[in-house]
């Protein structure tokens, strides 16, 4: 997306002037953007028109009354003269719709929105147009919620944002609050959600519930945070924009964006940082000394995206203020201070890029989650961070036998992550301590496990939520056979599984399961025999399947199996397709579905071999009278064993 011509001229030197009829596609609001970028050749410049007035009304009404004839006959007259104010402009609907969501709509409330919205006309909505209808949501919001939406703006342009970066962020910065008692990170994603429900922030990834775990914010959305922002003071942006002058106001956050060539280390060292709460670095520089830390009194939030270079952050225990770090991207040349025990506040460590663990981390009694890289191991007396919520990178290979006995002194923990490789003459001893361990997690939600080689032995609590085995390049995490125990699981909603075979008894294992929305299961190797997905109301929850079995003929569904499935995913390989010649037999039994995907694995198979494999499955889909929708890729990466 592209708002000016010397953009293009900087972006263009990088294609190479060939004639072999490669596309680039942009977008842009400016009419000589778009002519430079076609170089002037108007037919290939789409003007994108505005929604006409029968999907106007189809987005405005669906996304107040859940769909359009939903809507009260004495809210329609006042709900089109709104909607003849926006113009057809998708992002000015959906803000005004989400707006009128959150209140609950009303006469009263639709036509103050209407009066707000004054005598503007929406037969060319301009930019002063657009923002005052951003403005409009942006006023309606509460204090809270206008803090957290001022604080996007610390972020650059289209950056994708986790939702749990965020709200600890939140947290750091005092802006969540223990409403009726309750957890302060609840109300982190309270506040969140109610952003996204108002479509001030855009979803980009979501769970298995459908919960958004990541977002961005709209071009225009932030233009109006940061008009916002500098109104009230709340943030200074500092890139290689700025002449190497200073603002005069006190500056209370920081972005900075760097790139090779920015003057912004040379601003920054003229900026008063004293009363500064949040300080976050995009880009690279060659400048080791980028942060003056003793000049940042009062920092809460320290946050370093994708820095390439050696950078001292040996200053930083002395932040007494400190709740907040995350160093991602940065390489193992960032240096940490040796002890950090007189940040007591601090909250979020993500250190998982960092070369070493501060000694005396396991003294902060109120860290909440801590993220260290899978190599690194932890001080002993892990026991004592009672109040540890999310641990990530925990390796088995280097910790202390002391150490995993510490993890189940940690009964706050929610989320943890396990690494390693346990040699087999220790696996035993380990896997053992570990299972005591584990069973005292009585609030354990998320176990992820990175450990390389077989883990039959492993025995989680049943409190699970979320259970993950994962893949790598170097080798499995992986069971030999579905286990007994998840049958004991009645909380488990997401189950990632790698075994290195399975049977039609091994799914009923996991079959009744009556929270199970999401299930994945990787087969290392091919299927001694017919898999069956019995009927009976099997999966009774299930909305997402997603299977790698390398012999795809031998996966055959029958008829009331996974009555919610709406998702179905396999990868298979052309060389076991070719064994039988048909698709997974009986997908036109799954009444719900909705889209099925294929990744086909064609490695060392001739074109007409995958070409075949691809028309059979396609073929069994098709079976399928909902007409689901069907994506197939091809691959020659192996993921398989051949027996």
């Amino acid at each position: 997306d592209l708002w000016g011509v010397s953009d293009w001229d900087i972006i263009k030197r990088a294609f190479p002037e060939n004639d072999l009829g490669s596309r680039a596609i942009v977008t842009t609001r400016v009419q000589e953007v778009a002519a430079a970028c076609c170089s002037n050749h108007h037919d290939y410049i789409l003007q994108m028109k505005p929604l006409n007035d029968k999907h106007s009304r189809r987005l405005f009404f669906g996304r107040i009354f859940g769909r359009e004839d939903a809507c009260p006959n004495t809210l329609r007259d006042v709900s089109v003269e709104i909607l003849q104010k926006c113009g057809g402009l998708p992002l000015a609907i959906i803000s005004i719709a989400g707006l009128l969501a959150s209140e609950g709509p009303n006469q009263e409330e639709l036509e103050h929105v209407r009066n707000s919205l004054g005598s503007m006309s929406g037969t060319k909505l301009t930019l002063q147009g657009m923002r005052q209808i951003l403005n409009l949501s942006y006023k309606d919001l509460p204090c809270h919620l206008k803090t957290c939406l001022l604080y996007l703006g610390m972020y650059p342009e289209d950056y994708t944002i986790k939702r749990s970066d965020l709200e600890r962020q939140w947290m750091a910065e005092g802006f969540v609050s223990k409403e009726n008692g309750q957890d302060m990170e609840k109300n982190a994603r309270n506040y969140f959600n109610e952003l996204v429900n108002r479509s001030l922030v855009q979803p980009v990834e979501f769970d298995s519930s459908g919960s958004v775990t990541e977002c961005k914010v709209h071009d225009m959305m932030l233009d109006l945070i940061l008009v916002k922002c500098a109104e009230e003071n709340f943030l200074t942006v500092v890139d290689g924009s700025q002449a190497n002058t200073a603002p005069e106001y006190k500056v209370r956050r920081l972005s900075v964006r760097l790139n090779d060539a920015s003057n912004g280390t040379l601003l920054l060292g003229k900026i008063s940082l004293s009363q500064v709460r949040s300080v976050m670095i995009f880009g690279r520089s060659e400048n080791q000394n980028i942060l003056p830390l003793s000049k940042f009194k009062f920092l809460r939030v320290l946050f370093i995206k994708d820095y390439p270079t050696s950078i001292d952050l040996t200053g930083m225990n002395e932040l007494y203020q400190l709740r907040y770090v995350q160093i991602d991207g940065s390489g193992d040349d960032v240096h940490l201070p040796t002890q950090i025990r007189g940040l007591q506040q601090l909250e979020t460590f993500d250190i998982w890029y960092c070369a070493s663990v501060p000694s005396d981390i396991v003294y902060l009694p109120h860290l909440l989650h801590l993220s260290i890289g899978r190599l690194r191991g932890l001080p002993d007396g892990i026991g004592k961070m009672k109040s540890l919520r999310s641990l990530c990178g925990f390796n088995l290979s280097v910790n202390s036998l002391d150490n995993i006995k510490g993890l189940g002194e940690m009964t706050n923990m929610r989320d943890l992550a396990l690494t390693g490789h346990i040699a087999y003459h220790d696996q035993d001893g380990i896997m053992d301590v570990l299972n005591s361990s584990l069973k005292k997690l009585g609030s354990l939600e998320f176990l992820r496990i990175y450990i390389h080689g077989c883990t039959d032995g492993l025995s989680p609590p049943c409190s699970l939520q979320r259970l993950a085995t994962m893949q790598f390049p170097w080798g499995d995490s992986y069971f030999s056979r579905v286990p007994n125990w998840p049958r004991e699981f009645h909380n488990l909603r997401v189950l990632q599984f790698i075994v290195d075979e399975l049977l039609t008894e091994d799914v009923g294992i996991v079959a009744d399961l009556p929270s199970l929305t999401d299930l994945d299961l990787h087969v290392r190797r091919p299927p001694k025999e017919m898999i069956v997905i019995y009927g009976r109301g099997t999966f009774p929850a299930l909305k997402q399947f997603t299977l790698s079995l390398s012999n795809a003929s031998y996966l055959t569904f029958q008829a009331g199996a996974m009555p919610m499935l709406q998702r179905f995913k396999i990868t298979f390989s052309v060389k076991g397709w070719k064994k039988n010649g048909a698709g997974p037999a009986g997908i036109e039994h799954l009444p719900a579905l909705e889209e099925v995907s294929a990744y086909i694995e064609h490695n060392q198979a001739t074109e007409s071999e995958w070409s075949s494999s691809e028309y059979a499955f396609r073929s069994a889909v098709e079976m399928h009278p909902g007409n689901p929708r069907i994506e197939v890729e091809h691959s020659n990466w192996v993921r398989f064993f051949d027996k």
